[in-house]
């Protein structure tokens, strides 16, 4: 184990990747370019040549459709999308091809493709360049959607998504790409739909995905100053949504809080909590579950707004404080 930077833990998991099998390649817009990508895919074409790492023009449906039409016959692309808002184009490619053909062909073909959208946002780059798109894809049948939080995580999770013999749509966050953490320097995998505990607690759970995971941290040691212990949940995976992990935490602590940075209406948080409403576990709430979203509206282009927009560690403080002064009473009849 070293630490290494979240996007040094993609560039290298792409290396071992593209060197322990001559089927995956790279293809996409920028993929030498650190504007596009960083410095995730720093060495790959010096090392592998242009037959493996395809710079492509900018067109998203061809290159996706590419992707899909290498996969079918025994390939393993990884498509990559530097700015996620783009993939609307390819959406015939990802909705109606990759998600479909095992299904259509009763388990007979796969699309092995790993679709890599990156989530670029704030820096005032405004509404058609800041979208995070992981419920419209989670909303489709046949695709997987990850969304790895920790530098251990991306490497492990993007190596489990090439590996994976349907299509992955493999979501990460440009604002993640500087935080360090403990990754092994060998080859492994994360399995796909397992989410995980990162902090124990008994008081609230907190469900988190991608860069907001590490606003609950930093929300979880402002609580417990106030004597909150909070349990907060990494999701990973969004689809398939590791369920029991929620059902074992929301059964202790009784409280919910959700934090996706995406919109609200028919988002992850929307997802989670209706998961959590339809099971057994609605009755036992002490409170009204929370969601802590982006609000129903385009990002702006301007750097006050968008501290307005974005949430932060302080409002799943502000949310798990409200949370807590709801109360029941012995006959657990809650005043909500």
């Amino acid at each position: 184990m070293r630490i290494i930077r979240y996007s040094e833990a993609i560039n290298e998991a792409l290396h071992q990747l593209l060197a322990s099998n001559k089927k995956v390649f790279l293809i996409g817009q920028g993929v030498t370019s650190p504007w596009y990508v960083g410095t995730t895919t720093v060495g790959l074409i010096d090392r592998f040549g242009p037959h493996r790492v395809f710079d492509t023009p900018v067109s998203e449906n061809a290159v996706t459709g590419l992707g899909v039409g290498a996969a079918l016959t025994g390939m393993r692309p990884i498509v990559v999308h530097p700015r996620m808002d783009f993939m609307y184009y390819a959406m015939d490619q990802i909705a109606n091809q990759a998600a479909n053909w095992h299904y259509m062909f009763g388990g007979q073909m796969s699309v092995p493709i790993t679709i890599w959208g990156i989530i670029n946002r704030g820096g005032e780059q405004g509404a058609q360049h800041s979208q995070a798109l992981q419920a419209i894809f989670a909303h489709i049948p046949g695709l997987k959607v990850v969304m790895p939080s920790t530098p251990y995580d991306v490497k492990g999770l993007l190596v489990a998504s090439v590996e994976d013999d349907n299509p992955v749509i493999f979501i990460d966050d440009r604002w993640l790409y500087n935080y360090e953490g403990d990754v092994p320097e060998e080859l492994y995998s994360i399995k796909i739909g397992k989410g995980i505990v990162r902090r124990k607690g008994k008081d609230v759970t907190i469900v988190a995905t991608s860069y907001m995971v590490y606003k609950a941290i930093e929300a979880g040691k402002d609580l417990e100053k106030e004597g909150v212990d909070v349990e907060i949940i990494d999701l990973r995976t969004v689809k398939p949504m590791d369920k029991q992990l929620l059902y074992n935490s929301v059964k202790k602590t009784k409280r919910l809080v959700i934090a996706d940075a995406s919109w609200k209406t028919c988002g992850i948080g929307a997802e989670i909590s209706a998961t959590i409403a339809e099971s057994k576990l609605l009755t036992t709430l002490k409170a009204p579950i929370i969601r802590i979203t982006l609000p129903d509206a385009p990002a702006p282009a301007s750097s006050v707004l968008e501290q307005a927009y974005y949430p932060e560690s302080k409002d799943i403080v502000l949310a798990v404080e409200n949370l807590l002064k709801y109360s029941c009473d012995n006959n657990e009849k809650c005043d909500y």
